[in-house]
This record gives C-alpha cells, structure tokens and sequence, in this order.
C-alpha cells in the first residue's frame, strides 16, 4: 500500500493500482460490467453488509472508477472522493446533499453560470432555498450569513473573471457559524491548490476540464471526508443515479496520467500570451490570478502553488471589435469549455448578445472587449502570432 505523502506525480502513477491482481497489466483493465456475481448467499449478504465498499452493482461502486477516486482522493488531501457523470452532478448533489427547505446560501457572484441558476432557480422556486450572491470578500461574506445559512459556496479562482476568495478566513468563519463550505477547485486544479488544507469541507471540480484534459469526457468529483462521501454515496449518488461508466474513469485514469506535466506546460504557456498581451496598444487588461494588477496576489501566494492555462483579457475595442477578433482566430476554436490540450477561445457577448441589447450590456458593466481564452498545449509562438493577427484585424475605427 503506497502511503499518501508520495510526491503527486508518484500518486498519480501508482496509488490504487493493484497490479498483482491484474496479471501484472501496467494499465488497470476496464470493468465494463453492470454487476458482480457471488459464490454463495452469504457471500453476497457480507458484500450488502459493506455497501460503501463493496462491488454488487455497477451504479454503486466498480474497480475502474475505484481506482481514479482514489486517486483524486490523494491528490486532493481528502479522505474520499465521488465520480459523478459530470461537475453539474457533482455540484447539485454537494448541494442538495446539506440543504432542506427554508436554508439559505451565500454564494460568490462568480461562480459557474449553471450553479448559480441552480441554486437561485431550481433550488429557490422548488425548495424554498434562500440565496445571496456577494463579491466573495470575508467582510461580504460575514455580513451576509443569517440564522438559517447553511453553506457558502466558493469558486476560486472563479473561471470568468477569476476572482480569489480567502480560504482560510473563510472556512475559520464558517466553522465559527457551524457552517459547510464548497468550493469549485477546476481552474486550479488539485496540482495548484489544496482548499481541504485550508480548512474548507468539500471540494468539487468539472472533471472533463483539465483533470482528464484531452476533450473526451464529460465528469465531475465530490472530494470530502469519509464520512461525507459515504452519507452523500447512500442518498445523492445512489438515489440519484450520477454514476460515471467504467470506460470514462479508465479515460480520465489515462488523462490524469500526465496532469502534472500539462499543468506546467499550459502554465508556462499563459505566461507568455500574458507577456505579449500586457504590451499590446489593443489590450487595456488582463485578468488572471498572479498577474501584477490582480487585486488579491497575496491570497494568491498563500493559498496556490501554480497557475493553469484559463485567463480573460480586455480588448480596447466595442462589440463588433470583438466579435471581429474571436472570428479571426485560426489555432483557437470558438468553444464554451476549457481545461482540453487544444487553445479555446470565448466571448460572453456571443450568448449574451442573444437576450440583451448593446446598451443594456453596457449599463451592466461588462466590458464589451472581454475575452476568455484557453491557452493549450501548443507552441505558444503559434498561439501569439493568432492573437496577434486577430488583433490586426480590428480596425482603428473600432478601437
């Protein structure tokens, strides 16, 4: 049995990886089977006995998707983790998991769009849940808890605008206030942050993002306490039926296998678009956490240990400029998701555009020229000069 306080690239590679088992096969097989049969009655019966851990039936536990939980498990400092078919099943069974009818939430106003009509549309209108959304400070946050506050729900950094919330402030809190905290780990990643370090009790990430990072899978994880985990196994997961199939886990189990190494290189990569972007006369901002403007590069230091290839910019330019630029790019695909070893890139104009006048997205506050872009894994020279001949070809009088 390795021990946990192996090196992350040393987890990654072995941990849960019983080889002996598998007539020494360096990769784990897939168990793409709906149940496990039993020799005898009383065989089954102890199998019932030890639901948690037991393999009975494929929507409940199964070897393949073992093996990645507990993977994610280690990587995230965690006791346990939970596959779910994707990080929506994963968020709304966190969610539903510690909530009942009349509770309230404070929630960052950042968070993943879907998450956040999750809880203030569908939990609001169905359960009664109270919501609100604050900037993500500890003073917006303690100002909002009330009686009946159950969670405070953090995205950090969030995948917008990357705003940066205290983990450990937070969670010292929210404790203070017998209060669960959930945060959304994706754009760090468990190799760039740990929050359970820093106090905070539940952990979930969109899998299909850069955990599994080839753009083939769609899942999502629970990283919590044992006792979480197997409460949230027994009612959400089992209930509910988020299952993830075996043939996704062995998937992720072969992306995960060089998450560290990607993480570096999408990393290094950002960095130096940042470079290029941070001098260009068309660019009035960049917007990533680290970079010399953010707002909270000291919550940053104390609480990550990387950056990933996610970050926004601001091009000095109106609306058409933008939807100009995004269509110019040739290496980077116009799409909605992130995390994958291809460069994305996106507008929230192009949807937002759809249901809102110019002047009334104006009068919102967004700026007319942000773009968010994943920067990928090819050669950042190439990723440049796209950029830089997209930009060209905004003309002065859009600018």
């Amino acid at each position: 049995m390795l021990s946990n306080k192996l090196k992350k690239e040393t987890l990654i590679a072995h941990l849960g990886e019983e080889r002996g088992k598998y007539e020494g096969a360096v990769v784990p097989p897939i168990f793409q089977n709906s149940l496990f049969t039993f020799d005898s009655a009383e065989k089954i019966d102890d199998a019932f006995s030890n639901f948690n851990e037991s393999f009975i039936y494929t929507r409940g536990n199964n070897p393949t998707v073992k093996i990645v939980e507990e993977k994610i498990a280690a990587l995230e400092e965690g006791e346990k983790a939970r596959l779910f078919t994707s990080g929506m099943a994963a968020i709304s069974s966190a969610l539903l998991h510690f909530l009942n009818t009349g509770d309230h939430v404070v929630c960052v106003e950042s968070v993943y769009g879907p998450t956040q009509r999750f809880i203030k549309d569908y939990l609001g209108n169905k359960f009664n849940i109270e919501v609100t959304f604050v900037l993500g400070t500890l003073k917006s946050i303690e100002e909002s808890i009330k009686l009946n506050t159950k969670i405070v729900y953090l995205e950090s950094p969030s995948s917008g605008i990357f705003s940066v919330q205290d983990l450990s402030a937070i969670s010292k809190l929210a404790k203070k206030n017998s209060i669960y905290t959930i945060i959304d780990n994706t754009w760090a990643t468990p190799i760039y942050q740990n929050p359970i370090k820093h106090g905070i009790d539940v952990v979930v990430h969109s899998v299909s993002k850069y955990i599994s990072g080839h753009s083939d899978v769609v899942a999502g994880v629970i990283v919590s306490t044992k006792e979480i985990i197997d409460q949230i196994f027994n009612r959400e997961f089992s209930l509910l039926g988020g299952k993830i199939s075996p043939f996704e886990a062995w998937l992720i189990l072969r992306g995960m296998r060089t998450l560290p190494v990607r993480m570096r290189q999408h990393s290094e990569n950002a960095w130096a678009v940042i470079e290029f972007l941070k001098s260009h006369k068309k660019i009035s901002n960049v917007l990533y956490p680290g970079y010399e403007s953010h707002e909270a590069r000291e919550i940053v230091r104390k609480q990550m240990n990387g950056m990933s290839g996610l970050l926004s910019f601001e091009i000095d330019t109106d609306f058409d400029g933008t939807i100009k630029f995004i269509n110019n790019l040739k290496i980077f695909k116009i799409g909605v998701s992130w995390g994958g070893y291809e460069s994305l890139a996106y507008a929230p104009i192009i949807s937002l555009s759809k249901e809102m006048t110019k002047e009334r997205l104006e009068a919102s506050g967004i700026h007319p020229g942000i773009v968010r872009i994943s920067v990928g894994l090819e050669h950042v020279e190439d990723l440049i000069a796209d950029i830089s001949q997209a930009l060209d070809k905004i003309n002065l009088c859009e600018v």
